[in-house]
């Protein structure tokens, strides 16, 4: 199982338990918003389509969806100009950071990236230092019902257009091609799948195996403060950490 997923896992896991939902709608809103630049219909827009299923995945209310295409559209004349940025660093452990900043001052963002990476033991990189590791895709997460048959099931998943396939545990985790992700989802659940999470993300190409509790706590806590930051919208960091030390920092 990759770093990327086993923190995702947890991610969700949190989600249910934080009670951080401005965070989580402002998220949302900012990745509509700037889907919405090209295009506001979501049937001739994928990158809005997809961007419109992930809010509504975390129950964002269709009217701040609404307001947030309008400002991204360019049909709200008081709406906040955002700007999208990539920033990449480094983490503990020897780790590589790529962190999604959506906001409307990059001065301010750039500013708080880079403090927090300096503050949690890591560093700001150049351009391209850090990208190159990761690969944008599409990850659906597809439970596995009991008894179904896992031979049929990817056999269905390959037919749908999925790109690679690997099981973790209860779930399938399906990789598409990003700008593929919304058909192949749709695919998928015209074939009865049960989708729990479907969203375009970096996946890396190589990671780093984690040895000790305490570089693995050194790690989360970077992510974890990068993430709590309001111009964050994402961080991908190439990690692996095994089920074992997983456990035990979930304590």
């Amino acid at each position: 199982m990759s770093g990327h997923s086993k923190w995702h896992s947890i991610k969700h896991k949190k989600g249910a338990l934080d009670a951080k939902r401005g965070k989580i709608f402002t998220k949302h809103a900012k990745l509509v918003a700037i889907a919405a630049r090209h295009g506001a219909d979501p049937a001739i827009n994928p990158s809005l389509r997809a961007a419109i299923d992930s809010a509504r995945a975390d129950n964002v209310p269709n009217s701040n969806i609404e307001r947030a295409i309008k400002k991204g559209s360019g049909q709200d004349k008081d709406a906040v100009n955002y700007e999208e940025i990539y920033y990449e660093g480094f983490g503990p452990a020897g780790t590589a950071v790529y962190v999604h900043v959506i906001t409307d001052n990059k001065n301010r963002a750039l500013a708080d990236v880079k403090a927090i990476l300096s503050r949690k033991g890591g560093g700001m990189g150049t351009t391209g230092s850090a990208s190159w590791i990761f690969s944008r895709k599409g990850v659906l997460i597809i439970p596995i019902k009991p008894g179904a048959n896992a031979d049929d099931i990817e056999l269905a998943i390959i037919d749908a257009g999925a790109m690679d396939i690997k099981r973790d545990g209860d779930n399938f985790e399906v990789y598409t091609d990003a700008m593929q992700l919304t058909t192949v989802k749709k695919k998928l659940l015209e074939s009865g799948f049960e989708i729990s999470s479907a969203e375009i993300t970096f996946i890396p190409k190589q990671v780093v195996k984690i040895e000790n509790l305490e570089d693995a706590q050194k790690v989360l806590n970077l992510i974890d403060s990068l993430e709590e930051n309001d111009d964050v919208s994402d961080v991908y960091c190439n990690f692996d950490i095994s089920q074992e030390l997983m456990e035990k920092l979930s304590c």
